[in-house]
């Protein structure tokens, strides 16, 4: 697949990374400077070109013409839409093209990009900042919960918790689970014990410190949750030190059911977000300010979100806020090492714009008819949620138990999706047509041989645009 890359900021230069790595995919990177494209280009088999990725001489060169999938990531929503509406008007209208919208100011207009009136050609907006409000939003609706991510439009999540004493399946074999729900139903897709991977069958037992991948119907989540941990109580206080677009997002998606604290250190953003805010309490002052965090009782909050533009000083007002008292910190974090490091120190959780934001990206490029993807674990593996299509006759999974399905090593089917209905995979479940079905990968080299899976040799789908 031939795929552009417009921009080689953060996002665009982790997206580069995972997309290159593998060999179906052609990259072509394109950026107005030339040392970050030799960096990358260092790094990682792909061609680079240096230029404006809104002139049609860059996308002409580039490649543009037989590209399959245009992916504008520059920090200029302008530029990537105009260069979206350039690649359709000029070079290929045939390509799927997907932009970076962060102002909400475009994005509340869908029908700037849908429809056939539509001003922009774009087939798909991304907003890492809005994928990122998401993303806290999620995990503070289940305090515990190191990752939350949605699958089937939010009827069954993949939830990623760390096991500690007081769960009640922590020191007991697998099996032991569905006697535990009484009636309801889980799947656990994944263990990690360290840095290893686990293989998650019936006579597993979950050690204090696992760290727990399991799928489940969304209103069963919390209660698979005090299998594996001691539950926490609802969050109430909830600190955000940033008033940015993700720091003003969350605290509009929060103030109505939580107390919310926004700490914003330049005084006209600070009174800007205030007139825009209902409920929330805005404090113009430096979030890594000891005396500050100590006068606004740090150590009654119950989460510390750091999420303002630098990120060293995301990780070290959460320090300090852990260090004060406050029971969860979390830090937004770019660099991959930094999150690597801390996350292993005093911030509970790193959130990562790049590795939330590429699993939006990677649903576009899959083969078959994937509908989401998550990347999880730096990188290192990947859930998605793809339709079973065909008939018994030309698919290698439809009509078929899963314990018959040859399923590539370190791959766990963990639920289905049929109409209304959510059905957690057990080995004797058959899959049938139109099933959405979710998968684990403990390694995403294996993503090819998934897809090999799920797709029709004989009859070959279009993806959906």
């Amino acid at each position: 697949m031939r795929i552009i890359i417009l921009g080689a900021g953060q996002v665009g230069r982790t997206a580069a990374y995972h997309l290159a790595r593998e060999e179906a995919n052609e990259v072509t990177v394109v950026d107005v400077n030339d040392e970050t494209l030799r960096d990358l280009q260092d790094r990682l088999d792909i061609r680079t070109v240096v230029g404006h990725a809104a002139y049609p001489s860059t996308l002409d060169a580039c490649g543009a013409r037989e590209a399959d999938i245009i992916i504008a990531l520059t920090n200029s929503d302008e530029v990537n839409m105009v260069a979206c509406q350039i690649v359709a008007t000029l070079f290929n209208k045939d390509a799927t093209r997907i932009a970076r919208i962060r102002s909400a100011d475009y994005t509340r207009h869908a029908e700037l990009f849908g429809g056939e009136g539509r001003a922009f050609s774009v087939d798909v907006t991304i907003s890492p900042e809005q994928l990122v409000t998401d993303h806290v939003v999620r995990l503070i609706e289940h305090p515990g919960a190191l990752q939350v991510l949605d699958f089937a439009d939010g009827r069954v999540r993949l939830v990623g918790v760390q096991a500690s004493k007081g769960g009640a399946l922590v020191g007991q074999q697998l099996k032991q689970l569905r006697s535990h729900l009484k009636g309801h139903d889980a799947r656990v897709a994944a263990i990690y014990r360290g840095d290893r991977s686990i293989k998650p069958e019936g006579d597993t037992v979950i050690e204090h410190g696992d760290e727990v991948f399991f799928i489940a119907a969304t209103e069963d989540i919390r209660l698979v949750m005090s299998e594996l941990q001691r539950l926490e109580g609802p969050v109430r206080r909830i600190v955000i030190a940033g008033g940015g677009n993700i720091g003003f997002r969350l605290a509009k998606r929060l103030e109505l059911e939580h107390q919310v604290k926004v700490i914003e250190r330049d005084p006209r953003r600070a009174r800007k977000i205030s007139e825009r805010l209902v409920n929330s309490i805005v404090l113009n002052g430096d979030a890594a300010d000891e005396e500050l965090l100590l006068e606004e009782n740090i150590d009654s909050a119950d989460v510390f979100v750091a999420v303002t533009n630098a990120e060293e000083a995301n990780i070290l007002s959460a320090m300090l806020a852990k260090r004060l008292g406050c029971h969860k910190v979390m830090a937004l974090i770019n660099r991959p090492a930094y999150a690597e490091l801390v996350e292993s120190g005093s911030i509970d959780i790193a959130l990562s714009p790049q590795q939330v934001t590429i699993g939006s990206l990677l649903a576009h490029v899959r083969r078959g008819d994937v509908v989401r993807v998550h990347s999880l674990r730096r990188g290192a593996a990947e859930a998605l949620e793809t339709i079973a299509h065909g008939t018994p006759g030309e698919s290698l999974v439809i009509g078929k138990r899963i314990q018959d399905i040859d399923l590539p090593e370190g791959t766990t089917i963990g639920a289905l999706v049929r109409g209304d209905e959510v059905l957690i995979a057990h080995h004797d479940t058959v899959i049938e047509r139109g099933d959405h079905v979710i998968l684990f990968l403990t390694d995403r080299r294996q993503i090819e041989a998934v897809e090999r899976l799920f797709d029709i040799p004989r009859r070959r789908r279009r993806k959906r645009r």
